[in-house]
């Protein structure tokens, strides 16, 4: 073996499932926007290819910074930072915050990317569990020896859940190290923390176009943080880790506010009906502030449920946390999706 003794022993990440023939499956397993994204993006990569490919696009992708700094509230372009997707963006701040043999401290269950991002940088984590009505503990917050950097993807995955604005400030008080928040799904909750970064530069916020904006197959992302941050992650990314058609194809995604916040509106009413469905045929589901609900039933195992359902072309994520639970991380579909989901549950349950 040539590799790393730690890239040797880990395991990876891995993603949900995408079947070959993705088309003959009611696909709820891995959180994608079930509405084709705003129509101003069609345009805006047209233009970008009449242009051509032939050169190298901005580095730091300052279209989408200029924007998201006016529609999110930052004073100006350097408070952001773009990447390819998100998880590129948590992988620069691991890279930059985290050494070997160093911490990375997380909350439990949340997302298992985490843990794989410590691995590939040879640095340890720890994982603090969630209180019973899924707020922290003191201890995630506390010193610890070689604490770099502490993940809080808020809201939560799998459970949805979320931690208040006033949470996040006294934990970026506390912690002696960045807290980085990770909103992949906030644009379905009630409340963001983007603008927290303005009153403490340990607080950094991270963002994603896949949900929200119906373009997880483009792969863009950003973070928000304050210049003397952003200033040194850029020196930890990939020279062009963003292309010229995503960059296009992000900044006319976010100034189209109207289909954002129309499909947010169908999101959150649809994760309301699934939900409902759901109790009434006895699962136990955590309310939501994402694109997707987290649901065990008393009765049936899950990973039987998964089973018998993907059987029938319905995928949704089978995920087992030890020490937790395991259950169904169900993506919120559309409304004909979820309806023939809970058609089926119908005849298991």
């Amino acid at each position: 073996m040539f590799v790393r003794p730690e890239i040797a022993a880990m395991i990876g990440y891995t993603p949900g499932e995408q079947p070959i023939g993705a088309s003959k499956f009611i696909k709820l397993n891995t959180n994608e926007n079930p509405y084709p994204p705003s129509p101003g993006i069609r345009r805006a990569i047209e233009e970008v290819l009449q242009r051509g490919l032939q050169k190298y696009p901005d580095p730091l992708a300052n279209a989408f910074r200029t924007r998201a700094a006016e529609l999110f509230g930052l004073p100006s372009k350097e408070w952001i930072l773009c990447g390819n997707g998100s998880d590129d963006v948590l992988t620069i701040c691991t890279r930059a915050f985290v050494g070997p043999g160093e911490l990375l401290r997380l909350p439990y269950p949340s997302y298992i990317l985490y843990r794989t991002l410590a691995q590939l940088q040879g640095a340890r984590w720890e994982e603090i569990r969630f209180q019973d009505d899924w707020s922290l503990p003191p201890a995630f917050a506390a010193a610890g020896p070689g604490l770099k950097l502490a993940f809080l993807p808020n809201p939560n995955s799998p459970t949805g859940t979320m931690v208040s604005r006033s949470a996040v400030l006294d934990l970026a008080e506390r912690l002696p190290c960045p807290l980085l928040v990770d909103e992949a799904y906030v644009d379905f909750a009630e409340f963001s923390c983007i603008d927290l970064v303005r009153q403490n530069e340990k607080i950094l916020v991270s963002r994603s176009l896949s949900k929200s904006y119906g373009l997880a197959g483009l792969r863009f992302g950003f973070l928000a943080a304050q210049p003397q941050i952003i200033e040194q992650l850029i020196k930890v990314k990939d020279s062009y880790n963003c292309d010229a058609l995503s960059i296009a194809a992000a900044t006319a995604a976010i100034d189209d506010t109207a289909w954002l916040a129309e499909n947010r509106r169908k999101i959150i009413a649809t994760r309301s009906r699934l939900e409902g469905g759901l109790r009434q045929l006895a699962f136990d589901v955590i309310p939501s502030q994402a694109n997707f609900v987290w649901a065990t039933h008393p009765h049936r195992p899950a990973k039987a449920l998964y089973e018998e359902l993907k059987v029938v072309h319905v995928l949704v994520r089978y995920m087992n946390y030890p020490g937790w639970s395991d259950g169904l991380r169900i993506s919120v579909g559309s409304d004909e999706q979820n309806e023939a989901l809970l058609g089926l549950l119908r005849k298991s349950v």
